[in-house]
């Protein structure tokens, strides 16, 4: 039985999310495997890539065959190269915890308590009066001006 590391693909239509499988090659794409090794997905930025590199090795030590994009993830986590005693490829790039929600809000919370201003309004509402006094300012201004020239 000839046994190859190949993608499972899942997700949605336009979301698609990989599983490193290894499965029989007379399988098809997405059907039964014998063992899951890993996950790729490509969509995030940076692209999530998680193998493990344990049972990469040892399915790479018994003989299975990795399909081109296989190759391609296994090289950039460096299991092919240690797998062919080559040196070990610079490591991956890692997306940035996200930011804790909580902590912002609990955060905000002692500001409020501790009396601080909450800032000021970017564009301060006017009262209907003084937008008429404005104006009618403007045209005076604007009438002694036309006049002096």
């Amino acid at each position: 039985m000839a046994v190859k590391i190949k993608l499972k693909r899942l997700g949605k239509i336009r979301s698609p999310h990989y599983r490193i499988v290894v499965a029989d090659s007379r399988t098809r794409r997405d059907g039964r495997a014998i063992e899951e090794i890993g996950l790729y997905h490509p969509v995030q930025n940076p692209s999530r890539i998680e193998v493990n590199a344990e049972r990469a090795q040892y399915w790479l030590s018994v003989g299975a065959q990795p399909t081109e994009p296989v190759l391609a993830i296994l090289k950039l986590t460096g299991d092919w190269q240690a797998h062919k005693g080559l040196p070990a490829p610079a490591p991956l790039l890692v997306a940035e915890p996200k930011a804790n929600k909580r902590a912002a809000f609990d955060e905000f919370a002692k500001a409020l308590e501790a009396g601080e201003p909450k800032g000021e309004a970017i564009t301060p509402k006017a009262k209907k009066s003084d937008k008429k006094a404005d104006e009618a300012a403007d045209t005076s201004a604007s009438a002694a001006e036309s006049t002096e020239a």
